[in-house]
């Protein structure tokens, strides 16, 4: 048993998709539709894209697509039922008591069984840091300068040098092997069978905002490999989506958070009082991850590592959290390389000095950029301000652009008048700005290549969700049955009864599919785009898809019909006659594009 259609129509249509989005990801109005950074895959030029009028949403780059419960369930990890309940608790609405499907039962018991061994799991390395075998572990953490407390607030702990401990301690649980395969928690050798992931090591549980906790990090005791090892991805655990102190820093009502790169560097922050620090999991931020920093707070102060390498991760994080709109500073703590060795060295005031007098995170990358230029010479400076002023265009805004040209010239003693002049000389040959952003194709690079008919198929369930005008002008010539590849023949069904009801409604229909990859699918045959600029274009292709999508359909009947069947052969001759109607052309179809839109 399932929440109604009806329920779920009605939870749906109380949760814009916009308003919903918006809170993950910063969107930009551009014609009928929004766009932003894709949330699922890291990218650089928007192609992720919010239709209003659709109540779905879709990305040119990498095929994600869905309305706004399929947008919860790929972003928050969540099932269906999770989506529903999320959604409903946000418009508030009312849910009855809800029993589950199979299907739907055994996921959400899959993911509370993980989430228990993962609670077990944490309880185990925290009462064995307090063993005699975990004195090693428990003198690395004093060693840090980590007080009881601190230790307790974080729940860390340590795994023995005994490699199978926790796998025999959950076995007597009664857990079976499949199901601690499935935790992370464990590796699976041909020889040795089941064995501990993280043994020899203190042990930094990860939770997420809840405090529930979803995986591990491992530091090792000695010169073993790696220094660091986490948890590999599981049904509870995406570390691209989740942030080391998060569940602590979302509730310290500052004005802003501070981003940095490791385990230590968030817990000696938080012991000495700045509890709004957060650190990625073992890899570069990402733009998901600059989502979820902007669901709490408006300005993030970047600490990285002071050498090469943190710089480099600081100059990429920039336009990133930039794109997800958040004001961005970087923190200099030179002679120390991090804020754990800064604080213990400086003291707790000097290091909030450091964070009040942060380099505004334009003028960083521009301070980066000055090595690639020899600034005693006048020709190298000339190069270097021709740059600065191909970077100042980045802001159009034109005020802003006015503050940060003032900014510079301060910073590098050139009269601002100059560098304007420069800036607006660039701005006048185009230099400096970027291309505008058109959707890329929805075919996937990794699929093969569309033949026309499917694309001809696809073409039309847009034009038919995206002008619900044209049914009326084209239903008799084209029918469900005329869709030969099974799923859009399932959409195009749906389609036609929701007209022959009275409404086009693309986003109930992505209800009635429960498969998420079919949910993709069905995204992007709501998303197909050819650049069309007229009406006369529109109407060419219009009539185009049509005729090509008929004679596909035709040839498709033809070769399964029987030899008896005369009166089939009869019904497809005269369809064959109206087709070459369609093709004289005497047929005139009108599609009206929405403003700003990017084609038929």
């Amino acid at each position: 048993m399932r929440y109604s259609e009806d329920l779920i129509e009605e939870i749906r249509m109380k949760n814009d998709i916009v308003d919903v989005i918006s809170g993950y990801v910063k969107l930009q109005r551009r014609g009928s539709s929004y766009f932003g950074l894709c949330p699922f895959h890291n990218e650089k030029s928007p192609s992720f894209s919010v239709s209003p009028d659709k109540q779905m949403y879709y990305c040119f780059g990498c095929g994600a697509g869905g309305n706004v419960f399929t947008f919860l369930m790929e972003y928050e990890n969540f099932s269906f039922v999770e989506a529903v309940k999320a959604l409903a608790q946000r418009a508030g609405v009312e849910l009855p008591s809800l029993e589950y499907s199979r299907e739907a039962k055994e996921q959400a018991d899959l993911r509370s069984a993980l989430l228990e061994i993962n609670r077990q799991a944490a309880k185990y390395y925290y009462y064995l840091l307090r063993q005699p075998v975990g004195k090693q572990g428990m003198e690395y953490l004093k060693g840090r300068q980590l007080s009881e407390e601190t230790i307790h607030r974080f729940g860390l702990g340590y795994s023995d040098r005994f490699s199978d401990n926790l796998y025999r301690y959950l076995k007597k649980k009664n857990y079976s092997d499949e199901l601690l395969r499935q935790s992370g928690l464990f590796n699976v050798d041909e020889k040795k069978g089941m064995y501990d992931k993280f043994w020899n090591r203190v042990i930094f549980p990860i939770m997420d905002v809840t405090n529930r906790v979803i995986g591990f990090g491992g530091r090792v005791m000695g010169d073993g490999k790696p220094k660091y090892l986490n948890s590999p991805e599981t049904k509870i655990f995406d570390k691209s989506r989740n942030l080391y102190g998060l569940n602590f820093a979302r509730t310290s009502r500052k004005k802003n958070l501070i981003i940095c790169e490791g385990y230590m560097d968030v817990i000696s922050m938080h012991q000495a009082g700045f509890n709004n620090a957060v650190a990625s999991l073992g890899t570069a931020l990402t733009s998901q991850q600059c989502s979820l920093l902007k669901r709490y707070a408006d300005e993030v102060l970047i600490i990285y590592d002071s050498d090469e390498a943190g710089v480099k991760a600081a100059l990429r994080a920039i336009p990133m959290l930039k794109e997800a709109g958040l004001a961005t500073k970087v923190i200099n703590l030179s002679p120390y390389k991090d804020p754990d060795e800064f604080i213990k060295n400086m003291g707790r005031e000097a290091f909030e000095e450091r964070l009040q007098n942060g380099t505004n995170s334009f003028l960083f990358e521009l301070k980066a950029m000055e090595s690639r230029f020899d600034m005693a010479d006048p020709q190298g400076k000339t190069d270097f301000y021709r740059e600065a002023a191909g970077k100042l265009l980045r802001f159009e805004d034109e005020l802003e652009r006015k503050n940060y040209i003032q900014a510079v010239a301060d910073t590098y003693g050139i009269a601002p008048e100059d560098l304007r002049k420069m800036v607006n000389r660039l701005a006048l040959r185009g230099a400096g700005i970027p291309d505008p952003v058109r959707p890329r194709s929805g075919i996937r690079k990794s699929q093969e290549k569309e033949n026309g008919y499917e694309m001809s198929q696809k073409l039309m369930l847009t034009w038919l969700t995206s002008y619900p005008q044209i049914f009326d002008q084209i239903d008799r010539y084209i029918s469900p049955a005329d869709f030969t590849k099974p799923l859009y023949h399932q959409v195009a069904e749906m389609l036609f009864e929701q007209h022959a009801n009275g409404e086009v409604n693309p986003a109930r229909l992505l209800n009635r599919f429960a498969d998420s990859e079919e949910q993709k699918e069905v995204a992007a045959v709501f998303n197909a785009r050819i650049p069309l600029e007229t009406e006369e274009e529109r109407r060419g292709a219009l009539l185009d898809v049509i005729c090509r999508l008929k004679e596909d359909s035709i040839a498709h009947r033809t070769a399964a019909l029987a030899p008896t069947d005369l009166q089939g052969l009869m019904n497809l001759m005269q369809e064959k006659k109206e087709l070459e109607t369609l093709r004289s052309g005497k047929l005139v179809l009108r599609i009206q594009e929405p403003d700003g839109g990017h084609g038929a």
